[in-house]
């Protein structure tokens, strides 16, 4: 057994003592905890994942997070409430532990929910992207090193990434809905700082809508033990090469701005969340 692997089944272990009793489900959703979630969902209980050894252990990060076991209508589902970055010093292959200790939970399906930035002039601030796809310019993702062929393959086909048939059941709800569909091709870069002019122009013309920080190890990760996998993002800024040296606003102005637009798109998101979880 690889110590990849110990690992996973360490985290696993220790979380399987905290289960609820006839607590039992397929389905995860990821978030950074500053994402507010319907009131129809209700927390059972709660890990800190602090506590969870061994690679959930960030203790040199001030995040603290919760792997947190909830009801939606009578629907289980596990959440993690907050999440590590490549940008905090966060190693890939931790990155990637959480992905397969919910492998290792039943999980089959992962929804991902993230704050992105804007590229492309049609979108908005305030509204979702549906991801289809990702260009990974982070310069390194959690499958790099030895493979433990129990959790998948060494060179993982990477061609449905944003499975397909869970990406038309979302769209499928989007257009149900009446909401504006921003289907986009996701840029995983590092971060922390912001893009440069020269950069949002370059990611633009690579074939990019938006970009983040967060889905692309996920998405890795979850290809690479089978996990179905969808990400939505919350559009709270504007990467328009042409707007972006013109803009005099102060950092507090954008920050502002920013919140607002999250909490835009977060009335957006509990609009479909529930039907999400139920196709």
């Amino acid at each position: 057994m690889t110590k990849q692997r110990k690992k996973i089944l360490e985290s696993v272990e220790f979380i399987k003592k905290y289960i609820p009793v006839g607590f039992k489900t397929s389905l995860a959703i990821i978030k950074d905890k500053d994402i507010k979630l319907s009131g129809n969902f209700k927390i059972i209980s709660k890990i800190e994942y602090k506590k969870i050894p061994p690679a959930f252990e960030q203790t040199q990060l001030e995040k603290p997070g919760f792997l947190e076991f909830a009801k939606y209508k009578g629907k289980n589902i596990i959440i993690l409430n907050g999440r590590y970055h490549f940008y905090d010093g966060v190693s890939m292959r931790n990155l990637g532990h959480v992905i397969y200790v919910l492998k290792y939970l039943g999980i089959s399906k992962i929804i991902s929910i993230d704050e992105v930035a804007h590229l492309n002039p049609r979108f908005r601030r305030g509204e979702l992207a549906l991801i289809y796809d990702h260009i990974n310019l982070m310069g390194d993702n959690p499958l790099i090193g030895e493979n433990d062929d129990e959790l998948g393959v060494r060179f993982p086909d990477m061609s449905n990434a944003y499975d397909m048939g869970s990406f038309k059941n979302a769209y499928n709800i989007f257009l149900d809905a009446k909401m504006k569909i921003n289907d986009s091709v996701y840029l995983g870069i590092i971060g922390p700082e912001s893009e440069t002019e020269a950069e949002a122009r370059f990611y633009r013309e690579i074939g990019s809508d938006v970009l983040g920080y967060s889905f692309v190890p996920e998405d890795i990760a979850a290809v690479h033990c089978k996990i179905k996998y969808t990400g939505l993002g919350l559009i709270t800024r504007e990467l328009i090469a042409d707007k972006m040296r013109d803009d005099t606003e102060t950092f507090k102005i954008k920050e502002k701005e920013k919140l607002s637009s999250l909490r835009k798109a977060e009335k957006e998101l509990n609009k479909i969340i529930g039907r999400l979880i139920y196709f």
